[in-house]
């Protein structure tokens, strides 16, 4: 299937590592012009060289912190001017920290309040303007499953991440009107450094193995399996894509079945 990405100038947020760097380098095998952004410019050089000696694509980095307004605002214009504009947003960003409600002070709700869902907001704003000008664009939001299923243990998460899937469905029609399509993309259990940083930490506080709670998340997904980075962002690309002409507001669980509500 042709995604009809060449030569589109992609933004991708939080992209030196983790799932943002799948997603950019799933870009790139599709032709697009990507930027990729974080906060250290060492990871983002090393993703470069490796999506220019898995694809051939040279891609641009700038580094950005999501916790800054002017940083964003900053990134997405320089994406526009050297990529001729910018025809497809993917707004991501580090999970917040893990803890239940008893844990968190009035700091770590308005952190996990930045780094979640205004770091989107920002995100979106910024990148409206070119979006509209490119004659209708792509922005796709990469949240997590506690948008259907709270997960217990990250209270910060499972708030924030739902105001995303909000953003992301209020937003749908004010921005059908000039050709915007936008998704929510909801990761479950990927192997990713974030994942066993959590499982960890769950082992920690259980005094438990870390083998032991892997084989026990495992057993909650009827596939067996983690899913792999690159499995995850495939579906972000192809939502993210001009072959994608129809679905919009809509949120996505690649989970491998995990969440059993409807």
């Amino acid at each position: 299937m042709d995604l009809m990405l060449a030569g589109k100038s992609v933004f991708v947020a939080a992209a030196s590592k983790g799932l943002g760097k799948a997603v950019a380098l799933e870009y790139a095998k599709e032709g697009a012009r990507v930027t990729i952004a974080s906060r250290s410019l060492e990871q983002l050089a090393q993703t470069r060289d490796e999506i220019r000696a898995r694809t051939g694509v040279e891609a641009a980095i700038i580094q950005m912190d999501v916790l800054n307004g002017d940083e964003i605002r900053h990134a997405i214009q320089s994406t526009a001017a050297a990529g001729n504009g910018l025809d497809v947003l993917v707004a991501n960003a580090g999970g917040p920290q893990g803890g239940y409600f008893s844990d968190m002070e009035d700091s770590d709700w308005m952190g996990g309040f930045e780094l979640s869902l205004l770091s989107t907001i920002r995100l979106i704003r910024e990148a409206l303007p070119y979006l509209k000008s490119a004659g209708g664009g792509r922005i796709v939001n990469l949240a997590s499953t506690s948008i259907k299923q709270p997960i217990d243990g990250l209270i910060l998460s499972n708030v924030f991440r739902a105001g995303v899937q909000a953003l992301t469905k209020s937003l749908a029609s004010e921005l059908a009107q000039d050709g915007t399509l936008i998704n929510t993309i909801a990761p479950g259990r990927i192997a990713t450094d974030r994942i066993a940083e959590l499982d960890r930490k769950k082992a920690a506080d259980q005094q438990r193995s870390f083998e032991d709670i892997q084989a026990d998340a495992i057993r909650q997904i009827p596939l067996g399996r983690l899913g792999t980075p690159e499995e995850f962002a495939k579906h972000v690309v192809f939502y993210g894509s001009f072959a994608n002409t129809y679905v919009t507001g809509q949120s996505l669980l690649v989970d491998g079945g995990m969440v059993k509500g409807l």
